[in-house]
């Protein structure tokens, strides 16, 4: 970062109200607080991975990116509690099926992971830096787009022409620390929106972390 980046961010992590307000977009807020888990190996919270998520597909909005669309962190385990009826609405005056890219941050408890399903080539692929398996997630995705589809388009999606699947361990960068999950989980989603091989490893984390601070601050990707 440069001279007076790095300055911002660490102004960022210094003294003052918790509940003070850096950033605000996209109907959320961030605070001091928040920020605060971005240092070190702090977990990430879901007001930076929701924060997060909504940059990228504000960012997307650009031409020469796919369309993106990303879910709260508060979907998924929504529709597991509740079923199709419980998330019903959270799509309300959007069409999913316009977007090439979909975005399902997952918080498994402690551990921070992503699916992301690809309109454009019919998959649902489940992100995980902990090598964990996710093919009941996907499938609960797939069951939930399935429904989407039958009620805002009367449409069936055909079983057959879907893939889901887990990515391997050796096939996406994988942390080497019990901390950098949500960063992982972040930059996954960076990555796949600019439809570019995952390349970063663990030793980029404490770099990211830092720039993610400046990019919620100033509401912008660098």
């Amino acid at each position: 970062l440069l001279q007076a980046m790095e300055k911002e961010v660490v102004a960022a992590f210094g003294k003052g109200e918790p509940d003070e307000v850096m950033s605000s977009a996209f109907k959320l807020k961030v605070t001091r607080e928040d920020i605060s888990t971005l240092k070190n190996l702090q977990w990430l919270n879901d007001e930076i991975i929701n924060f997060y998520m909504s940059l990228l597909v504000e960012r997307n909005k650009k031409e020469g990116y796919p369309a993106a669309y990303a879910f709260s962190t508060f979907f998924y385990p929504k529709l597991t509690a509740g079923g199709y009826s419980a998330v019903r609405k959270w799509t309300r005056g959007m069409d999913l099926f316009k977007q090439d890219i979909i975005l399902v941050p997952i918080h498994l408890r402690v551990h921070w992971a992503l699916v992301v399903v690809d309109i454009r080539r019919k998959t649902i692929t489940y992100f995980d830096s902990v090598a964990h398996k996710g093919d009941k997630i996907c499938e609960t995705v797939f069951q939930y787009l399935q429904k989407e589809s039958r009620e805002k388009r009367n449409l069936e999606l055909s079983v057959s022409e879907w893939i889901l699947r887990s990515m391997e361990p050796h096939e996406i960068p994988q942390q080497l620390n019990s901390s950098d999950c949500g960063v992982f989980t972040c930059k996954y989603a960076d990555y796949i929106c600019r439809d570019e091989p995952i390349t970063f490893t663990q030793s980029h984390m404490p770099y990211f972390r830092r720039k993610m601070v400046w990019e919620i601050i100033h509401q912008q990707l660098l």
